[in-house]
């Protein structure tokens, strides 16, 4: 296995371009030059890079970024699907975010694609056991990005978190694959319930910059939250919601919303 891997990073076309991506960066601008080498040029693999990088952001003093690295490495080593979602949550911030222009920027700069990683790894201990260690890695994505995901919950692949500020999603949620989602979006309960209280959101699902989506509901598959809503029962499939409470206001508007990131609709809809 360790030398099947070591062929495919020889081969890996996604590692190769972020590494030409950096080495332009650095041309470019000379003084970005030791954060790039360290957090891209001094690594082999994007599963290498990554752990850097999660360490070094939540790195505190109750906790050094050696062990947090340790942490991170076991992780991508133990459960290589971590790495495989770490990829298309990087193509999904590159193809989906307008702002995104080159796949270096979300490693570097994004902290909606650095906490999902982190997310991620936080996860990973949480399924092995590691519960309070779990808990350690979700304190420190709230602190430092203001995202405050519970590691119980259990989120898909390609997902891309725009401006990703005060997203909180709660412990008993479940986020399909290709979702997306903007900032101050919440996947709460609606009380003290201490059962499975939180929203299931299918595949292919937009939500909208505030949105409040309240209790043990579902979203159906390639629908739409518009911005502001309180989503308080289930969505049928495409189909876009919105208000206080939510309503349906008509269909989804095309087939895949969250990639097409498309939030305007009108009543004829």
């Amino acid at each position: 296995m360790p030398e099947t891997r070591s062929k495919i990073a020889q081969v890996d076309p996604v590692w190769n371009r972020i590494t030409d991506e950096a080495r332009e960066a650095v041309r470019k601008e000379p003084l970005m030059g030791g954060l790039v080498h360290a957090c891209i040029l001094h690594h082999k693999t994007l599963e290498k890079a990554l752990s850097y990088r999660i360490a070094a952001k939540l790195a505190s003093n109750e906790m050094s970024m050696v062990i947090l690295r340790e942490i991170a490495d076991q992780a991508y080593e133990d459960a290589p699907d971590l790495v495989e979602a770490a990829r298309a949550d990087l193509v999904a911030v590159y193809e989906r975010d307008p702002a995104c222009h080159r796949l270096l920027q979300p490693i570097l700069y994004f902290k909606g694609y650095q906490a999902m990683q982190a997310y991620r790894v936080g996860h990973w201990l949480w399924e092995t056991g590691q519960h309070d260690l779990a808990y350690f890695f979700q304190m420190r994505v709230s602190e430092i990005f203001g995202i405050d995901i519970h590691p119980a919950a259990r989120i898909g692949r390609g997902i891309m978190i725009d401006h990703a500020h005060s997203i909180v999603i709660g412990e008993t949620a479940v986020v399909g694959d290709n979702v997306s989602m903007l900032h101050s979006v919440t996947l709460g309960g609606t009380g003290k319930e201490e059962e499975d209280r939180h929203p299931k959101i299918e595949d292919g699902v937009l939500i909208g910059a505030g949105a409040k989506v309240l209790g043990n509901i579902r979203i159906g598959h390639c629908s739409r939250i518009a911005a502001g809503s309180v989503v308080l029962t289930d969505v049928p499939p495409c189909k876009t919601v919105a208000g206080i409470p939510a309503k349906i206001v008509g269909e989804a508007g095309c087939d895949q919303p969250s990639i097409n990131m498309n939030q305007l609709f009108s009543a004829s809809q």
